[in-house]
């Protein structure tokens, strides 16, 4: 929750962003919100809202303590881009290269000074069929897309439910999923060409050789036995790769009551890197109207006093005020900058 006395919390060292699937925003929004609660993210890619704007939780994500950008779609897909403490500045909504294609799957935003982009790629099921044709057309989209975020040379992080198995170590048994769209060689080829022009695979980076899942099936008891999939991914770009410092998985939200068949996956990212990604927290928050898709969370940033240089005449007066000490109570050797009050907003 926002703090309701109006403090500023300490900046992290790191910056924790998140993807998650929630399978349906409205009734996982409990899970949601005790997911934020407990795990703090600072920036989070949601996927499958499953809700037009008009029905996403507004109010709910504001009051605990988030800036909000959602593009949502009825009963299908969806996507949203949370942050901790500010709203995120959006820069596109959906993906370039298709006027035609109105489904909502791609999210861009700029946050503590990050790219960040939320995706959800299509699933691609029946294989073969107008459903993979059109996975691997939206995966050609990406590729260029993220070929020209990588031009920019800004710290970009593409985050969301890809949808697709790199490799068999990425499954707990690939034998019967041969026929399935996430592990088609073509699906597997596209996201090795993705990876090709620089981007860093973050939870295979830190977990190279680690049996570590994102996704479970509601049925055969696939939790309870590990037989998971990882399929959601966070990629990093070369300008953001050198800041990770861990990557994970939230499992126990899977554990949940009617939990989403996706866990929260992360990654944390070293803020000291000339102070461009600094988290500051949320003072108080404003009502949104649920019907605007974007919803503030408010931040009062501090203004820092500037030091006044000493000059060659302060230098001078200075000694001089050493030698008489009445005269260096009355004026000081140099001016002292004036403290301030973080501003009102």
């Amino acid at each position: 929750m926002a703090d309701p006395t109006g403090r500023l919390a300490m900046p992290s060292p790191n910056l924790r962003i998140a993807t998650y699937n929630v399978n349906g925003i409205r009734p996982r929004l409990g899970a949601l919100l005790e997911w934020l609660a407990r795990e703090k993210p600072d920036v989070v890619c949601l996927q499958e809202l499953k809700a037009a704007d008009e029905a996403f939780p507004a109010s709910d994500i504001h009051d605990a303590g988030y800036g909000a950008l959602w593009l949502g779609q009825k009963s299908w897909n969806g996507v949203a881009i949370l942050a901790r403490g500010t709203q995120p500045v959006e820069r596109r909504r959906g993906l370039p290269g298709d006027e035609a294609d109105l489904q909502s799957r791609y999210l861009e935003a700029d946050i503590h000074g990050l790219v960040v982009a939320c995706l959800y790629l299509p699933n691609g099921n029946p294989w073969p069929g107008p459903k993979f044709d059109y996975k691997l057309e939206w995966f050609e989209r990406l590729i260029e897309h993220a070929r020209t975020l990588r031009a920019s040379r800004a710290p970009t992080i593409l985050a969301g439910d890809y949808n697709v198995v790199p490799t068999d170590a990425d499954i707990y048994d690939p034998r019967n999923w041969r026929k399935d769209a996430l592990l088609q060689p073509e699906s597997r080829a596209a996201y090795q060409r993705l990876l090709a022009q620089g981007w860093t695979d973050a939870l295979r980076a830190r977990h190279p050789d680690e049996r570590i899942y994102t996704f479970w099936d509601y049925f055969r008891q696939h939790r309870e036995r590990n037989a998971g999939l990882r399929i959601d991914h966070l990629l990093l770009s070369d300008e953001l790769a050198p800041r990770l410092v861990d990557a994970g998985v939230d499992g126990w939200v899977r554990d949940r009551p009617s939990p989403s068949d996706h866990a929260p996956t992360w990654v944390a990212i070293s803020t000291d890197a000339g102070g461009s990604a600094t988290v500051q927290r949320p003072a108080t928050a404003r009502k949104t109207p649920k019907s605007v898709a974007t919803v503030d969370a408010p931040i009062v940033k501090p203004r820092v006093a500037k030091k006044t240089p000493v000059t060659k005449r302060a230098a001078k007066s200075a000694a001089h005020a050493a030698k008489t000490p009445a005269a260096a109570a009355k004026r000081p050797a140099h001016k002292v900058a004036r403290k301030t009050s973080p501003p009102k907003k």
